[in-house]
C-alpha cells in the first residue's frame, strides 16, 4: 500500500480558502518521509505475510506511524508489547527500533520464528555498545528515556549503562572523571542534537571514547537540514508525522527554533485553517516513518483551503537501500 505513487495535487479542487491563503505556494521538503530502514521494516512484514500467512506477530509498532500500523493490522498483523502474547512457535518480527538481549532470549525460549527488522544503523550501534563493554568501558547512551531504540540499546550490554538526554544530565552522572567510558547515540538524533552533549561528556571525561557522528542516522540529519533550509523561505511549516515519532517532533522543533510557526499533523485532518491566515509560502516535511501518500493528502488539503501550486524544493536525493534478511530472500527464492 505504501509504495503507491504520489497522487497529483495540481488538479486538486480549491474551495473557500482561509483568509490570506489564496496565493500561498506549497513547498515540499526534499528529502522527506520514509527512510531506508523504514522501507526495509515494512517490506519485511509484508513479505512475511505473503510467505507465512496471517497472523504474523510484530513486537511493538513496526514503525511509529498509526496509518502504517492500522493498514498492516487490517491485513493480519498482530502487534504486541509483550512476547507472552505470542503463541509459541509463531512467526514474529522485531520492529525497526531493535530489542534488548532479554527479548531475544525470551523469543528463543518460546521457540518463536524471529524475523529481525531492526534497522541496520541501530544494529551497528548495538555492536559498538557490546564492543565498548567487552573492552571494560562503562557505557553512556545519548538518547530519549523510554524510546524503544534506547531501551533496546541499553538492554544489549551486560555491564553498567547510563542514559543522558541533555547537557544538564552529564553533570549528574555518578562517574569519576578518569573512569574508562564510552558513548553511543540514539540513531534518530541529529548531529545538532548531540553536539553539545558530546562536548560536555568530553569536557568532564577527557578519556571517553565514541564516534563523533558515525552513530547518526543519515535520514534524520538530511530531513532536519531540508527543514532548516525551508525556514529561510517559508512563513509556515507543517510536519506530517505521528505524535510518538521522535524524529517527526524534532523536525517541528527545528522549524520553530528558526522562527517559523510549525505544527505536527498526523494527516490532512489535523490542519487548522486558521494556521494558514496570511501565509504566503507553506513548507511541508515528514518524519522518516511517514508514508508519502499522507504528505500528498496534506498538500491536497492545503489546495482545497485555498493554497496555490505545490512544488518540490531542491535537496538531496537519497539512494540508500538496506538488504532484506537472508531468511526471507531464501524462502522467497
Amino acid at each position: 500500500m505504501w509504495t503507491t505513487e504520489a497522487i497529483s495535487t495540481a488538479d486538486a479542487s480549491t474551495g473557500n480558502g482561509a483568509p490570506g491563503t489564496a496565493a500561498a505556494a506549497v513547498l515540499l521538503a526534499q528529502p522527506r518521509g520514509f527512510c531506508a530502514g523504514v522501507v526495509r521494516a515494512i517490506d519485511i512484514v509484508e513479505r512475511s505475510l505473503a510467505l507465512y500467512g496471517a497472523p504474523v506477530y510484530v513486537f511493538h509498532e513496526i514503525v511509529h506511524n498509526g496509518h502504517v500500523v492500522d493498514d498492516l493490522r487490517s491485513r493480519g498483523v498482530v502487534f504486541v508489547d509483550s512476547l507472552d502474547e505470542v503463541p509459541p512457535g509463531s512467526h514474529t518480527v522485531f520492529s525497526a527500533h531493535g530489542v534488548s538481549q532479554a527479548v531475544e532470549c525470551q523469543a528463543a525460549e518460546r521457540n518463536l520464528q524471529v524475523i529481525d527488522a531492526t534497522c541496520p544503523l541501530v544494529t551497528k550501534v548495538h555492536l559498538q555498545a557490546k564492543r565498548h563493554t567487552r573492552d571494560g568501558r562503562t557505557l553512556i547512551v545519548i538518547g530519549h528515556a523510554g524510546h524503544e531504540e534506547v531501551v533496546g540499546t541499553m538492554g544489549q550490554v551486560a555491564g553498567p549503562v547510563h542514559l543522558v538526554s541533555d547537557v544538564a544530565a552529564v553533570a549528574l552522572l555518578p562517574l569519576q572523571p578518569d573512569a574508562p567510558l564510552a558513548y553511543v547515540t540514539q540513531t534518530t538524533l541529529s548531529v545538532d542534537d548531540t553536539r553539545d552533549i558530546i562536548a560536555a561528556l568530553r569536557q568532564r571525561f577527557p578519556g571517553i571514547v565514541g564516534a563523533e557522528t558515525d552513530d547518526i542516522c543519515y535520514a534524520t540529519q538530511n530531513r532536519q537540514n531540508a527543514v532548516r533550509a525551508l525556514t529561510q523561505t517559508v512563513d509556515l511549516m507543517l510536519v506530517v508525522g505521528a505524535a510518538n515519532s521522535s524524529n517527526s517532533r524534532r523536525l517541528r522543533e527545528v522549524a520553530a527554533q528558526h522562527g517559523v510557526p510549525a505544527h505536527l499533523v498526523q494527516d490532512e485532518c489535523g490542519i487548522d485553517p486558521l494556521w494558514l491566515a496570511g501565509a504566503r509560502r507553506i513548507g511541508v516535511s515528514a518524519g522518516a516513518s511517514t508514508p508519502e501518500l499522507l504528505v500528498q493528502r496534506v498538500a491536497q488539503r492545503l489546495r482545497e483551503l485555498g493554497a496555490g501550486e505545490v512544488h518540490q524544493a531542491s535537496g538531496l536525493e537519497e539512494k540508500v537501500i538496506f538488504r532484506l534478511p537472508l531468511v526471507l530472500l531464501r524462502q522467497a527464492a
